[in-house]
């Protein structure tokens, strides 16, 4: 059974009885833990809600304007059990001096201190998304943010580090309600950096509320950076090394420092993580008859080396107890080496090994990064829960990249046919600004509003220049080589509404957004400029519906919908095509719609451990890569596909199966359906697949536990290809070699 900690003291003030007006104060000393918790004040006599609140930042809370009569308080947090007072009574008494806290009240009395212990879920879920706690997973320490994705529940990340999220792709990622702007690839690269001992929390939404962006057709993945605000000084160093066939290394120190109003906190992290991909490629190629004409069989062995230097600091300045003003600095070195090197061979009808290709493409890239956030919260006097927060946000992107294509053709005695070398240099800069403003109000019979509006401007530059190399002495290729920019401004508002009841909860909201972009590719010798421009306005509606069938919980259910958008990143709508290796092209396409989604879901959720969703989703012109052959070449680029349903079901539970032995399991079982026309043929096919991720977590001492996990996907349809089943397992020991004490009153069993 979980108990939830709260350790509260009450107090009560009366001023003289001809106002008729009273008091009520608290504080909940382990505030760090109860953030988001919601404080009710009940009628006595019939226990009917009559104000709610929060818990501030400093633990306290208070109701004020209060009659004579008896009160009841009530909080209520996700992660623990709801706290109920002793019965509060509001009469004309002597006024009573407590020293304790050096001030005076009238007709106050003090409550006992309640101590009660609990125990935080690795999943937790909410109305409107489902909540991971990664430090309770052994096999998170020492990972990166990108390992500790792939073992949420429904997160899926494949070798390059493109993210799906119950089987469908297109996720934004936030990083502290802030999204990253950034392509698959350098996504990958930046959540490589972030060392999971920074996270406090991450969030995954498969309909997200309105106050987010609308963009990511398959939802929002929220990742919340820890962030301490404990008085005096303190911190955390984290160290760690792996071996497996290369070495990795995550390092990072955490320091926090509070004196009076200003609180100041800093991140410094260090990691290096070598990893490898051994791929085999084949590739058929057939007459107009159908009969096979040539095969093309290449193996690529990758190694990618990837460092990273993180730095966060910033302060929060309490002006007053209801305003704060904050500053954060952020930026990353993230250098990275891929050397590839590729054997293929070029067989004719019978089998017969025609051409031997050998190539090398040795890569080399550094990204930085550096941003900085000003924000400001204003907490109402008037109304309790009244609240007015601003964010502005810069961001600026720059990466160096170079890049050798090296090819060999030989005949298969290995007689050396030709050769060829092409060299690139390819840097990229991205700069973000966006200016943020949000409005929440508690209404009348305990309906609370949301509100606010958001601005962003995108702006990128890449560039490509490619020279074919003969003798050491570089040409200009102007067939490759381009120069893309790209503006981007989208213009939001939102409003959402939200109701908690004893059996029914529901939320509501609808967001707008109107999007501006602008491309422009500079042309050259070989090939002329080129622009583009594309303006749309869109309703994105989200809704939420819970229902207890029991006042014991045993039973809920609920619903969602909403509305999604993926637009084209500025790399997909680049026009021009540059080679992979001598057989492969990649490009880009400016004639690429936005893709939008309707999605839906039904859950049931037994005892608070063990959920059930069915799941329900259509998309119209689904982004997603294409592959169109012209002779020997294989051309791949983004395109649109015409429909996509999704069906299916998904179960995740928390099962107690021993005193010793915990299993947290997740697994779904979805149809795919693709419906489309690509380069004049018709594409129309469906697939199913089940994906199953266990976590078993073992007591062995009180200071020796273990965890064994792992997951397994049967083979799966996106679009044009068809990936072959994939497993991984995992397995972790922890020692805790003292025993941890703490101040407050909150213990983790």
């Amino acid at each position: 059974m979980l108990k939830l900690l709260i350790t509260s003291l009450l107090f009560i003030a009366a001023i003289p009885a001809q106002s008729q007006i009273g008091k009520i104060t608290g504080s909940v000393n382990n505030h760090k833990e109860m953030s988001g918790a919601i404080v009710s004040l009940l009628r006595g006599k019939d226990t009917s809600l009559l104000k709610t609140s929060f818990i501030e930042d400093d633990g306290s809370f208070n109701f004020e304007k209060l009659a004579e009569g008896n009160y009841f308080i009530k909080i209520t947090h996700t992660s623990f059990e709801t706290y109920f007072s002793d019965l509060i009574s509001i009469t004309n008494q002597k006024p009573s001096i407590y020293s304790t806290l050096l001030f005076i009240k009238t007709c106050c009395k003090e409550l006992q201190e309640v101590n009660v212990t609990g125990k935080k879920s690795f999943v937790e879920r909410k109305i409107d998304r489902v909540v991971i706690n990664p430090d309770l997973l052994i096999s998170n320490a020492g990972a990166t943010s990108l390992e500790v994705l792939e073992k949420a529940p429904g997160v899926m990340v494949d070798i390059d580090g493109n993210i799906s999220l119950k089987g469908k792709q297109g996720v934004f990622v936030f990083i502290d309600d802030k999204p990253t702007y950034l392509a698959a690839a350098d996504l990958a690269a930046y959540l490589r950096s972030i060392p999971s001992s920074s996270i406090e929390s991450i969030e995954i939404m498969t309909n997200p509320p309105a106050k987010y962006d609308a963009e990511g057709n398959a939802g929002v993945i929220n990742i919340k950076l820890k962030r301490n605000r404990a008085k005096g000084f303190n911190g955390s160093i984290t160290l760690s090394y792996g071996q497996g066939t290369y070495m990795r290394t995550n390092n990072s120190i955490n320091l926090n420092y509070r004196v009076n109003k200003v609180n100041f906190f800093t991140n410094f992290s260090w990691n290096q993580n070598n990893t490898y991909q051994d791929l085999t490629i084949n590739r058929y190629y057939f007459n107009p008859n159908g009969t096979k004409n040539s095969t093309f069989s290449q193996n690529s062995y990758i190694k990618r080396e990837f460092k990273s230097t993180n730095l966060r600091i910033g302060a929060d300045y309490y002006v007053t107890s209801k305003s704060t003003v904050g500053i954060a600095l952020s930026g990353f070195i993230n250098p990275s080496f891929v050397p590839t090197t590729n054997n293929a061979s070029l067989l004719d009808a019978n089998d017969n090994v025609v051409n031997l290709i050998r190539a090398s493409n040795p890569s080399d890239k550094v990204w930085k990064n550096g941003s900085v956030n000003l924000n400001y919260a204003y907490k109402m006097k008037k109304n309790q829960g009244e609240e007015l927060s601003a964010n502005l946000d810069y961001i600026a992107y720059k990466s160096s990249h170079t890049q050798l294509l090296k090819n060999s053709t030989y005949t298969p005695d290995t007689v050396l046919l030709n050769e060829s070398v092409l060299s690139s240099s390819l840097p990229a800069t991205i700069g973000v600004r966006t200016g943020k403003l949000d409005y929440s109000t508690p209404l009348s019979k305990g309906i609370k509003m949301d509100a606010g509006g958001k601005i962003s401007f995108v702006k990128t530059d890449n560039t490509a220049d490619f020279f074919d190399v003969v003798n050491t002495v570089p040409t200009p290729n102007y067939e490759f080589s381009n120069r893309f920019k790209y503006q981007e401004n989208i213009n939001a508002a939102y409003v959402n509404f939200s109701k908690e009841g004893k059996a029914f909860s529901i939320q509501a909201g609808l967001r707008i957004e109107n999007t501006n972009i602008k491309g422009n590719q500079l042309g050259n010798p070989l090939i002329k400029d080129s622009s583009f421009t594309r303006n749309y306005t869109n309703l994105f509606p989200t809704f939420y519906l819970s229902y207890k069938l029991d006042t014991s919980d045993k039973h809920q259910l609920g619903f969602s919908f909403g509305r999604r958008v993926d637009r084209p990143n500025y790399q997909d709508m680049n026009p021009f095509t540059y080679p992979l290796d001598r057989y492969t092209y990649y490009g880009g396409n400016p004639f690429l719609e936005p893709t939008f989604s309707y999605n839906f879901e039904f859950s049931h959720t037994y005892k608070n451990f063990l959920t059930t969703t069915l799941e329900y989703s259509l998309v119209k012109n689904l982004i997603q890569e294409t592959n169109e052959q012209k002779g020997n070449i294989y051309y791949s680029r983004p395109g649109n596909f015409g429909k996509q349903q999704v069906y299916g079901i998904s179960v995740n539970g928390n099962f107690k199966i021993t005193k010793w032995w915990t299993l947290q399991l997740y697994t779904e079982g979805k149809n795919m359906s693709y419906e489309s026309i690509i380069y004049g043929q018709v594409l129309d096919e469906s697939k199913f697949y089940w994906f199953i991720q266990p976590v078993n977590q073992f007591i062995i001492t009180k200071s020796l536990s273990a965890e064994f996990g792992g997951s397994y996907q049967t083979r799966i349809l996106v679009a044009q290809f068809l990936t072959i089943p994939v497993w991984q397992a995992r397995f972790g020991v922890s020692q805790k070699n003292m025993e941890r004490k703490r101040n407050d009153s909150f213990k983790r069993v």
